[in-house]
């Protein structure tokens, strides 16, 4: 589900949960419910929202762990996170936080919906602030050679939601047809792939003259590096090389580079 306009609310009280998705279904927002931090994650699945709406005091799971398991290695969160609780001094807990927002329990409706309102608004200009390419129009069509299922889903779904076109591949013999086919201007290819090595699905791409403008993304999950002549079977300039520790990961590693070849191209004017 596309991350515009799209807001997540977890708070284990069914009565708010209904009014806060009537006020901002009305409001023109999109709205997903969950009533815990399990459900939270679960829903995270299969959602990028805009916006997370989190209680602090929940069963099962409660704010602060729902937090951090939505921070990366940066202990950042991967979304932006408006904090609710019935506790006045929780505040002085997320000092060291990186929430977007914060009330108290009781709050205002209307109150809580200007928050909102001013925190997508800011992140959405912050993004357009660091992202010039993508009101410039820079192609971004990616291929992804995934033979596993399930996280090919996720990246599918973190590229569709950051603007780009997806197409995919469940093996290296797949990747090189459809990438010698179609040429999209990236190809994210896995290391591991199960009939050819993702190293010589790259060495075969960039000696085909047809392929050889295709910018290549190889990666491999960190935890699972070992011993590998891939660097020695493969000039460094002729790909990027992402040991990655989450899906994220590869979507910064493409935003980059689109990044660094168009302000080659304003260079170059």
């Amino acid at each position: 589900m596309s991350a515009q306009n799209l807001i997540l609310i977890i708070d284990d009280e069914p009565d708010l949960r209904e009014m806060l998705q009537f006020k901002f279904e009305a409001s023109g927002y999109r709205v997903v419910t969950a009533k815990d931090g399990v459900d939270g994650l679960e829903k995270l699945r299969t959602i990028q929202p805009q916006l997370i709406i989190l209680d602090m005091n929940m069963p099962r799971m409660g704010g602060i762990e729902f937090y951090k398991n939505i921070c990366g290695n940066d202990f950042k969160p991967k979304y932006p996170v408006l904090v609710l609780t019935a506790r006045a001094n929780i505040e002085s807990l997320f000092k060291d936080f990186a929430i977007d927002g914060f009330m108290v329990k009781p709050f205002d409706i209307d109150q809580l919906a200007k928050e909102v309102e001013m925190i997508i608004k800011k992140r959405t200009q912050v993004e357009a602030d660091v992202r010039p390419w993508v009101k410039a129009g820079a192609p971004r069509h990616v291929l992804i050679a995934e033979d596993d299922k399930v996280f090919f889903s996720q990246l599918a779904m973190l590229f569709l939601n950051a603007g780009y076109t997806v197409n995919s591949a469940s093996s290296g013999t797949e990747a090189i047809e459809r990438i010698a086919s179609d040429l999209p201007n990236f190809a994210l290819v896995k290391l591991d792939l199960k009939d050819i090595p993702g190293d010589i699905v790259v060495t075969r791409l960039r000696y085909m003259p047809r392929t050889s403008g295709v910018e290549l993304v190889l990666y491999v999950r960190k935890q699972d590096v070992r011993a590998h002549p891939v660097m020695d079977r493969i000039g460094a300039k002729s790909h990027i090389f992402i040991e990655y520790n989450e899906p994220e990961d590869l979507l910064i590693a493409v935003d980059e580079a689109i990044a660094h070849k168009f302000k080659e191209s304003k260079d170059l004017k």
